[in-house]
């Protein structure tokens, strides 16, 4: 095997903090992925990139990352490929306008080094440095079917864009975009658009064999499906998503000094790998308080009937602080100012909480920052209730399934005014094998 192709090969995942041994016969083998790859000679690694829809929210594009990553996993079965993470910003949630949410790097939020116990990632600022320059070799934009479909089938066709938000620039000779707002700093040599109707694994041998470009972008990432919802690949995936632990911390300490909360006290030790980390259900004790997450905002629009009056909530809280004996309540909101203080005022025979993050942890950590310690803080209650169908409660009963809280205790909702008997969330507790 030429010398130089092994080396350039293995700086890269060495640069990943991956652990690589070479064999004699060609086999690299990475005690990460307990996969072994056989790949003959060495080849250069290829970096896959992806966007989600502008209008996707924050806790959506984490279950697209996992698609994404799933897909990444598999194609290093048969090739290296390195999963490139897109920066965050310029989402609707966020609502510190006075702040440049844009460029965010995924440290900022997560853990690396334990994702990369998945896949292989890199920041997409890192992967700048590598290229020659800025240009991504080519953009397949992921579409649905122009004439819909009648029954459901795993296909997937080249086909004429039904809407590009990329423009070709003559001049240049690339095509321009959003790219994470990096704008006209990066540009695409050849796009080309893919009517997808099914799994992320549709896309494998099409990226294996009817392209070799070095850098290929997928566009609208949402639109391919998990392979295997809620399967042990999906929890293995899950579970390498550990928030960055600066966030942690922060949170942690807030358990500690308001709501006599800690990980030894409540057994939700973190195992520093996840890993070796397996946690039965009922082993998490949490902390002597109950936490909601009330989804107002938009959701008194959008789901009327599932959002109840705040007299209601209150009601509600009262009831599930009374059967749990406890009296200490931290919530988790998008609601205003003035829906918040009232709603304090509902419960004011016991203690509410809620994060008022300090200047300069929002100017560092910004909102996606914030709503991850409120994430956290929740995740460690003795019982948590949350809303209908809001992907912030649901990543929330993610991390209690790490964690090893019983489901009984996890899935829980409140329910709308005109609906005494709501349904509960589904439970989708966590599998390891």
């Amino acid at each position: 095997m030429n010398i130089v192709k092994q080396f350039a090969f293995i700086s890269v995942l060495h640069m990943l903090h991956w652990k690589v041994t070479l064999s004699n016969e060609g086999v690299i083998d990475s005690d990460l992925q307990s996969k072994t790859l056989n790949v003959g000679e060495a080849k250069a690694p290829r970096y896959l990139l992806y966007d989600v829809n502008p209008g996707e929210g924050f806790n959506l594009r984490r279950d697209v990352y996992m698609r994404v990553a799933n897909l990444v996993r598999n194609l290093n079965e048969d090739a290296p490929w390195i999963l490139v993470l897109p920066p965050w910003g310029g989402l609707y949630h966020w609502k510190s306008r006075h702040l440049d949410q844009t460029r965010i790097p995924w440290s900022t939020f997560f853990d690396l080094p334990s994702l990369r116990r998945f896949v292989p990632v890199i920041e997409f600022k890192e992967l700048l440095k590598l290229m020659p320059e800025p240009v991504i070799d080519e953009l397949y934009y992921l579409q649905n079917y122009k004439e819909g479909w009648t029954e459901f089938e795993d296909k997937m066709d080249i086909r004429d864009c039904i809407q590009n938000p990329y423009h070709f620039n003559e001049d240049r000779g690339l095509w321009e975009g959003w790219f994470f707002s990096y704008g006209d700093e990066v540009g695409v040599r050849k796009l080309t658009c893919v009517s997808l109707l099914g799994h992320s694994a549709l896309l494998k041998p099409f990226l294996l064999h009817n392209t070799t470009a070095r850098t290929v972008m997928t566009d609208r990432a949402e639109t391919m499906l998990h392979d295997r919802f809620g399967d042990k690949n999906y929890w293995e995936c899950r579970r390498s998503m550990r928030f960055s632990k600066a966030l942690r911390d922060i949170g942690d300490e807030f358990r500690r000094k308001y709501l006599d909360s800690t990980d030894e006290k409540d057994n939700t030790v973190l195992h520093e790998d996840w890993t070796q980390m397996k946690r039965k259900h009922g082993e998490a004790k949490g902390g002597p308080y109950v936490a909601a997450h009330l989804r107002r905002a938009d959701f008194l629009y959008a789901r009327p009937k599932d959002v109840p009056s705040l007299e209601n909530t209150a009601k509600q809280l009262k009831a599930v602080l009374k059967k749990q004996k406890l009296k200490t309540l931290f919530i988790a909101t998008d609601a205003p100012k003035d829906e918040l203080k009232e709603l304090k005022d509902l419960l004011r025979d016991y203690k509410v909480y809620t994060f008022e993050p300090p200047k300069e942890v929002l100017e560092t950590y910004k909102d996606g920052g914030i709503a991850i310690i409120d994430q956290w803080i929740c995740a460690h209650a003795r019982y948590f209730i949350g809303t209908y169908e809001s992907t912030f409660s649901f990543r929330i009963g993610d991390e209690r399934e790490i964690l090893g809280f019983d489901p009984d205790m996890t899935y829980n909702r409140v329910c709308g005014d005109e609906d005494k008997e709501c349904e509960q969330p589904s439970r989708w507790t966590i599998v390891y094998k």
